[in-house]
């Protein structure tokens, strides 16, 4: 397109928005007069009860009388709390991750010979179909990662001699291909990206035997391959904590939206991993690390509570950062007093900060985690329970692994992973499904179809 053409382009685009903006507005007052349920979430922030699951639940209140009472955060997978998870597989200072899978699809824990079996599972399906890489990634790169996932899940369909087989086995069987198969995915689409868009040298590694998912994202998104047992074994609890977040959580039900019209898992998949790339959902992470540059940047004294809550106040006033007005990293629609996943994460990012010497920068996230609420209410009026988010501490956990920004949302993709396929087998095989449709309630007027020469 030559200069004059994309002015032309652009004048045209202007009308044309000015034209939409004219025709298309929408009197806030319908919402509250056809009590629409926005965001699917009831008036007192409770979400609309959409299905009923068995793989997990979030708790972060109780109600009383009708009203929300804050209480602390709970996660919970297939019925046991993620707190005594974790507790079980550190305390036995091994890997998490495969057995959380395993849990998550199959609803029990493994015993040894099952959770041996799953991991050789997970390793023979480790490789991409042939060529895979070279056709659907590196002569088709993307600057952004989660956007070349969502184009390779749906791309394997291509690769599958059954693809739309419904059965149990069949599910199964793509469900523990696509968990083995994201990592590598997301490992090549970051080596591609790097090398086209960041002019660096292209380095292919092939998943290695006898490593854990971590181990291998780890050895294969770093040129030299090298990486500490320590930075595993953390980014295995990263990938156990995000593994699974209930079925309301918007890229899980946007998978068993698409799932319950019948489609193919990876059309499921690919449909979760876009809503996943929104930074109102998996991409708040990078958000988290952004608006840190900007408070490191614009506060002096990181040990000063005064300067900190003046900046703060700034970013909620639009004066400061992105001009979003939020302070990402805190607050959740579920999670009250505490979000569990934060909770575990800040233990094991404050060690970790003292290895890499980095306590100035851990407690400056403390400070923001320990004086928003103040602001909030001095600022906004606002005087509701908030507590840091998983975001909060995940993005600064990576940075001082040493994860480019880049890979912070796409990691989220490798844990739940195994989560949107666990919620994709159960919607099409509950009992009784059905095609979920919610209604939108129509406010344009009627009106009569004027022919083209009177308009």
């Amino acid at each position: 397109m030559q200069n004059a053409e994309r002015e032309a382009f652009a004048g045209f685009l202007t009308s044309l928005c000015a034209e939409y903006q004219k025709h298309n507005q929408i009197d806030p007052a319908y919402y509250e007069r056809y009590n629409v349920k926005r965001g699917l979430r009831n008036a007192d922030g409770t979400g609309v009860m959409a299905g009923v699951t068995q793989i997990g639940n979030v708790m972060g209140y109780y109600l009383q009388d009708g009203e929300r009472v804050p209480a602390p955060g709970k996660l919970v997978y297939r019925g046991i709390d993620v707190e005594e998870l974790v507790d079980g597989f550190v305390g036995e200072d091994r890997f998490g991750f495969e057995e959380t899978a395993y849990l998550l699809l199959f609803g029990q824990l493994p015993t040894r010979e099952q959770l041996a079996a799953f991991q050789q599972l997970l390793t023979d399906n480790h490789t991409l179909p042939h060529m895979f890489t070279e056709d659907m990634i590196i002569k088709a790169p993307s600057p952004d990662v989660m956007n070349k996932l969502a184009r390779s899940v749906l791309a394997l369909y291509s690769y599958d001699d059954n693809p739309d087989d419904m059965s149990l086995p069949n599910q199964l069987r793509q469900a523990i291909q696509l968990i083995a198969r994201v990592p590598v995915i997301v490992a090549h689409a970051f080596a591609v990206k790097r090398h086209y868009y960041d002019d660096e040298s292209l380095y292919l590694h092939r998943p290695q035997p006898g490593l854990s998912v971590a181990e291998n994202f780890l050895y294969s998104v770093r040129h030299d391959n090298q990486f500490t047992q320590q930075e595993a074994r953390l980014l295995d609890l990263c990938l156990v904590l995000h593994a699974e977040h209930g079925g309301g959580n918007n890229s899980a039900f946007a998978c068993r939206v698409l799932s319950s019209s019948g489609t193919d898992i990876y059309s499921s998949i690919a449909a979760a991993v876009g809503s996943l790339k929104g930074p109102r959902h998996g991409g708040a992470n990078k958000k988290v690390m952004e608006m840190f540059g900007y408070i490191e940047e614009g506060v002096k004294d990181w040990k000063d509570d005064d300067e900190i809550k003046d900046f703060l106040g700034r970013l909620l006033r639009k004066e400061a950062g992105d001009r979003s007005g939020l302070i990402y990293g805190m607050g959740h629609a579920i999670y009250t007093l505490s979000d569990p996943r934060a909770v575990i994460l800040k233990k094991f990012a404050r060690q970790l900060a003292q290895t890499k010497g980095m306590e100035d920068e851990f407690q400056l996230y403390e400070a923001v985690e320990r004086l928003t609420p103040e602001v909030l209410l001095s600022v906004k009026g606002e005087s509701k329970v908030v507590c840091a988010n998983v975001d909060l501490f995940s993005g600064m956990v990576y940075k001082m692994m040493g994860i480019p920004q880049e890979l912070y949302t796409p990691l989220f993709a490798v844990a739940r992973i195994v989560g949107w396929c666990a919620h994709r087998i159960e919607e099409v095989y509950q009992p009784g499904n059905r095609i979920i449709r919610p209604a939108y309630k129509a406010v344009a007027p009627m009106r009569t179809f004027v022919p083209l020469n009177q308009r």
